[in-house]
């Protein structure tokens, strides 16, 4: 009898000893599927280069925004689609997008349909960011007069919270590449108390976003451009 009851409490543990196995593999085959379908889930943001006329090369740095978004869901674990869109002035699919870059280093022309459309897209809650890439500064200001007739670019001060987002600039906008040697400025379109547009000008933040091979800037350069594009991009999703 004795004898009897042990066989039956061997394949007692021999029967738990497989379930739980069992429900331990079930448990892994489970995370392993779910980590697949999330690592396939869409990115929560699209960001978009802003194309526009006048002969400017709105396409400049054409590596910039995908080593951006990179980096920032990388160090930021934020889900950007490196894959950013290209959009018009004047089309309404601005409005898909929480944030438009615009570089360049040439003119810049506005129509007044497509200076409506920019405006009502910065006011309803969209941002802005020109950078400029040497020789935009003459055109830019009068462009996006036409889009703010009462507002004028102000520099920001450097206890701003965009310089403080992520990574702290405690003396503002870094000094990327040098053009006329003047000293980096970051200014803004303030309208009813928001930045709307961030203009980084003498700065030529989109070259150091760029790869490393096609300007050849320092590994410490590089990640200062990218570190302040995370702050803007932050303060862009936020504000």
């Amino acid at each position: 009898m004795s004898k009897w009851l042990d066989t039956l409490e061997l394949l007692r543990l021999k029967n738990r000893y497989i379930y739980m196995n069992i429900k331990t593999s079930i448990s892994i085959f489970v995370i392993a599927i779910s980590s697949i379908f999330l690592s396939f889930s869409p990115p929560s943001y699209k960001i978009a280069l802003l194309k526009y006329n006048g002969g400017g090369d709105w396409y400049a740095n054409p590596t910039a925004l995908t080593n951006l978004a990179s980096f920032c869901n990388q160090l930021m674990i934020t889900s950007i689609d490196p894959d950013y869109a290209t959009v018009e002035v004047g089309s309404i699919e601005v409005f898909n997008f929480p944030f438009l870059h615009m570089t360049g280093h040439g003119n810049v022309v506005f129509s007044d349909m497509e200076a409506e459309n920019l405006r009502t897209y910065l006011i309803s809650g969209g941002f802005l960011h020109i950078d400029d890439n040497f020789g935009m500064d003459p055109y830019i200001r009068p462009a996006m007069k036409k889009v703010f007739p009462e507002l004028e670019f102000v520099e920001l001060p450097f206890n701003h919270q965009i310089y403080h987002q992520v990574y702290d600039f405690p003396s503002g906008l870094p000094k990327i590449h040098k053009h006329d040697d003047k000293p980096a400025q970051g200014l803004g379109l303030i309208y009813e108390g928001r930045v709307v547009c961030f203009y980084s000008y003498e700065s030529d933040l989109g070259d150091g976003w760029e790869d490393q091979s096609v300007h050849k800037d320092p590994q410490s350069i590089r990640l200062k451009a990218l570190q302040m594009g995370a702050n803007i991009l932050k303060y862009a999703f936020e504000s």
